[in-house]
């Protein structure tokens, strides 16, 4: 991915979870790089990673997420494999704001996806991650424009 980024002139920085003593340590390290850079906006897409308070208390409400299901149904790693497991007929993807849980955090966003007869985990992915690629941007694009409104447990999009 870096070097995706790099072609297309978009600046990378990289941390290794690994070499720091703690996730809190490693997330104070982002935190820092972060508000150095005054990012007000924080994507994730594949961060497969539970975020302490550390990150999560100062980027709360600027913090968000996309998930391969229809939360609160299947949360967590594989959810894509689970909805197959339990027979629905409809899945999709939800992009949330984080809080510190495993996919728990406000719901922005959702679009369903329909879980076709004969569907592999492969075949629906391939339709989930065309709504993920759609569903995201879009809400980005509502938040920079300031229409995205946390209440609580509420988000809403105004018009």
């Amino acid at each position: 991915m870096t070097e995706r980024a790099q072609r297309e002139g978009v600046e990378t920085w990289l941390f290794t979870p690994k070499s720091y003593p703690s996730r809190e340590a490693y997330e104070a390290d982002i935190l820092a790089e972060l508000r150095r850079r005054n990012v007000e906006l924080v994507v994730l897409a594949g961060y497969m990673r539970i975020i302490t308070p550390v990150l999560v208390e100062p980027y709360y409400g600027r913090m968000i997420n996309i998930h391969p299901s229809l939360l609160p149904a299947f949360p967590g790693i594989g959810g894509i494999r689970q909805a197959l497991e339990y027979g629905v007929k409809i899945t999709g993807v939800t992009v949330h704001f984080v809080d510190g849980g495993m996919d728990t955090g406000p719901i922005i966003a959702q679009r369903a996806v329909e879980v076709l007869d004969g569907d592999t985990e492969e075949t629906l992915a391939e339709r989930i991650h065309k709504a993920e690629r759609e569903l995201l941007p879009h809400v980005v694009q509502f938040i920079a424009e300031g229409r995205v409104e946390l209440n609580g447990r509420h988000a809403s999009i105004r018009q």
